[in-house]
């Protein structure tokens, strides 16, 4: 996407209004920027408010690059990166990270070591970490579908030895399943107060956005769908402070390729229209209301009327 150039009017035609709800959140002198280009597939944004840098991963490309919000250079911050896809920061700034290499769940400590979170249970390997957030309490929740063992492009071929599930390590260390039978779950996100958890079932048909009642804060109940995707394909997600989801999108056609906004009641309210289908987004900037969006071979930006939760 070497040619794509920012809409040169205001407001910006790429931010689609499709419920009147939706307004409010649109910023009428704001336009959607390219920030970052040249990877294979970008993937698991997460943005360091301390040092006002955004880092994400190139999966395929096995690094992960560091965006300067002041300067707009962009760097290397890990090579090799063990294939790295889902980032988030924990409750001391600390960024985790799910490898697909490695197959394992890791922290970068504060002098840049790596201490290894989970990468087997009840002694088997995981299949290949995807996403992961972090709950108020510490813990680190987690998606282990089979994408990074599937070949040699985002990791290295093998045969799953674990189902694919959702797990939660808690702050002790000690892992456990916290959701199962989900057909390759992929994103996944907390609500504002931390009593939905939201998991994007990649590979069901149509693909769903599921929902679950957190009980006691370590345990998942009453599971349902909360989205239906219909022809679209939801990966990563993120909630705003008034609970809606933000959600890339992708499916090679105009429409479907950018970032889905559903309110709390599962209705889709608006859309960000991009080139490049969107693997994953966040919150970020000073004030968390610049949304960045993870998309294909390309990192973009824009300024909404809202604020992400405070957790990503």
């Amino acid at each position: 996407m070497s040619d794509w150039q920012p809409a040169q009017r205001y407001p910006d035609p790429a931010i689609v209004v499709l419920d009147p709800s939706f307004e409010r959140y649109r910023l009428a002198l704001a336009k959607v920027e390219r920030i970052a280009h040249g990877m294979r597939w970008a993937e698991g944004p997460v943005w360091l408010g301390d040092s006002r840098t955004l880092v994400w991963s190139d999966v395929p490309g096995n690094c992960m690059y560091r965006w300067d919000e002041e300067s707009g250079a962009v760097g290397v911050f890990r090579k090799p990166s063990n294939n790295a896809n889902g980032n988030t920061r924990d409750r001391q700034g600390r960024i985790v990270t799910c490898e697909h290499l490695s197959r394992r769940v890791t922290r970068t400590e504060p002098d840049g070591r790596i201490t290894v979170l989970a990468d087997t249970y009840q002694g088997k390997r995981f299949n290949s970490p995807n996403d992961v957030v972090v709950k108020s309490d510490g813990s680190i929740w987690f998606t282990d579908p089979v994408f990074g063992i599937g070949g040699y492009y985002e990791g290295e071929k093998d045969t799953p030895q674990l189902p694919f599930n959702v797990y939660r390590i808690d702050a002790k260390g000690s892992i456990t399943v916290a959701a199962k039978g989900i057909n390759q779950p992929n994103g996944l996100a907390f609500s504002p107060d931390e009593s939905l958890l939201y998991v994007v079932e990649s590979r069901a048909l149509p693909r769903k956005i599921l929902a679950y009642d957190v009980i006691g804060g370590r345990k998942l109940a009453n599971r349902r769908v909360a989205i239906d995707a219909g022809p679209g394909t939801p990966d990563g997600l993120r909630c705003d402070i008034d609970g809606n989801l933000w959600c890339g999108w992708g499916m090679g056609q105009a429409g479907l390729d950018g970032v889905h906004v559903f309110n709390p009641a599962g209705k889709l309210i608006g859309r960000i229209d991009l080139p490049e289908r969107c693997a994953n987004l966040t919150f970020g900037g000073v004030h968390r209301n610049r949304l960045f969006m993870a998309a294909s071979t390309s990192v973009y930006a824009l300024f909404v009327n809202t604020q992400g939760v405070g957790y990503a």
